[in-house]
């Protein structure tokens, strides 16, 4: 398929007609010829009918023709500026070339993209970047050529962003962490196996799964070179301690642990990720109020996504959003585990 986006994803979004995912792909229906937008109202055609498009052009040109019903050339201006913004990423981005885009005022784009995405269309851009600089890191190239492939004006700026971001000088993470330490220890608890990792600066990682080499898997997946220290039971590192005092925590219901924690990502999932540890034990919010309490209430979807990219599981506590109908939704260490978190709490309080 192509980048977020599974052809599962899309099925769901069209069945739910769901409106955030116009602008990010397009359904043609080869039994008709024509291509809609994901909310379009026709009724949906069979999946094995269907066939997912990124862009309108894409669908043209296997034949396809435009639905009468939904328009799926008319695109919200709000989209209209996010892939503008995608596409010239590397380039000096005003508002007022964006007004041109959106035919909306400047003021309007900034108050209605931030409600929209979470983020001004300055740190999107900056977000963007950020990942192109990360992505040509890893792909070898030096810093001096990823700096000026991502963008930036100069390498203060690079500097800057990266702080608190991803965690290790550029040159690091260029190698895939080569250089730096990172301290971690698989060990049983009551959900199961855990792993605990942690940089100088905090715990960056708690997992859980079903065996070492998956938690083991995960963590190199994210610094392949690095050195990964085990931390064995014998020690009497903070690393044994915090995972003593984690696990009383779930199991017993004791208080949250004072663990430092190191996050590692965009501005705004550092956002979503702090107000996560604002919820209380035993509350639950639905994905939709979690937005509206952060003061982003169109920023569902976003805030959905950055909840699912979250790293340290239980203290950052995103197994308490549920789905708008009281359902449990998503939880990338398995649904047993989220009812069985959220079930504790309510236990304890």
């Amino acid at each position: 398929m192509f980048e977020d986006m599974t052809e599962q994803k899309c099925l769901d979004a069209v069945a739910s007609r769901d409106k955030a995912f116009d602008g990010k792909f397009y359904y043609g229906v080869i039994t008709t010829g024509v291509y809609c937008k994901p909310s379009c109202p026709s009724r949906p055609a069979l999946p094995e009918n269907m066939r997912f498009f990124k862009t309108c052009e894409e669908a043209e040109k296997q034949g396809l023709r435009a639905c009468k019903k939904c328009n799926p050339r008319d695109v919200n201006p709000l989209i209209s500026i996010a892939q503008y913004i995608e596409k010239h990423a590397d380039e000096k981005i005003t508002l007022d070339t964006l007004a041109e885009v959106s035919k909306l005022s400047p003021h309007h784009i900034q108050r209605k993209f931030k409600a929209a995405y979470g983020v001004s269309p300055k740190e999107y851009q900056n977000g963007l970047r950020l990942n192109k600089f990360k992505a040509a890191l890893k792909e070898g190239d030096d810093i001096s050529g990823a700096i000026y492939e991502a963008g930036y004006g100069s390498s203060s700026r690079v500097y800057e962003q990266i702080d608190g971001r991803i965690g290790m000088t550029p040159a690091a993470y260029r190698s895939g962490g080569k250089g730096e330490e990172i301290s971690y220890a698989i060990r049983n608890c009551s959900l199961g196996l855990l792993i605990m990792a942690a940089t100088d600066r905090g715990v960056c990682m708690i997992h859980f799964g079903d065996s070492r080499e998956e938690l083991l898997e995960q963590l190199r997946a994210e610094y392949p070179n690095a050195e990964l220290n085990e931390t064995p039971r014998s020690s009497d590192a903070h690393l044994n301690e915090w995972i003593e005092a984690f696990e009383h925590h779930i199991s017993h219901g004791a208080t949250k642990p004072d663990i430092p924690l190191h996050l590692n990502g965009t501005a705004f999932q550092i956002k979503v990720w702090r107000f996560l540890m604002s919820v209380k034990p035993g509350e639950v919010l639905s994905y939709k109020e979690q937005a509206e309490r952060m003061g982003i209430p169109k920023a569902v979807r976003a805030v959905a996504s950055a909840n699912a990219r979250n790293n340290i599981g239980v203290l950052v506590p995103c197994h308490r959003i549920l789905r708008g109908d009281g359902s449990l939704g998503g939880f990338r260490w398995g649904l047993d585990r989220k009812r069985a978190l959220i079930d504790a709490e309510r236990r304890s309080n």
